[in-house]
């Protein structure tokens, strides 16, 4: 499934992943769901500081671009869980290296900053 909210206003290819996970909390969605699929308030606990009307919100908006998958089970009460797409794991797999950027040259940096010599 293509991804594509604004169709020819892209100027290059991270302008376009930008609009998919741009924000706060849609990275850290995507990496809370990386490891089994979870129901709503999991997902609330494994994304400390979210509130519940934007994680729904963002839980649309990826569910619309084929990112996540929303499986509704025919239970009483219903249970709802979320997972991610082949399109999604394709994204965590894109996003990996930056992260891997991310704790070498900033969360290093800091670390190394508590430890440098004064």
């Amino acid at each position: 499934m293509a991804v594509a909210r604004r169709p020819g206003a892209y100027e290059c290819g991270i302008d376009a992943v930008m609009d998919v996970i741009g924000g706060k909390w849609k990275v850290l969605i995507l990496w809370a769901l990386s490891e089994r699929a979870c129901r709503f308030g999991e997902l609330r606990r494994l994304v400390p500081g979210v509130t519940e009307k934007v994680l729904a919100s963002h839980l649309r908006e990826l569910e619309v671009d084929g990112i996540v998958h929303r499986e509704v089970y025919d239970e009483v009460p219903p249970r709802v869980e979320y997972s991610l797409t082949l399109l999604g794991f394709s994204l965590n797999e894109a996003l990996a290296p930056l992260g891997e950027w991310g704790r070498e040259h900033i969360i290093g940096n800091v670390e190394d900053a508590h430890h440098a010599p004064r």
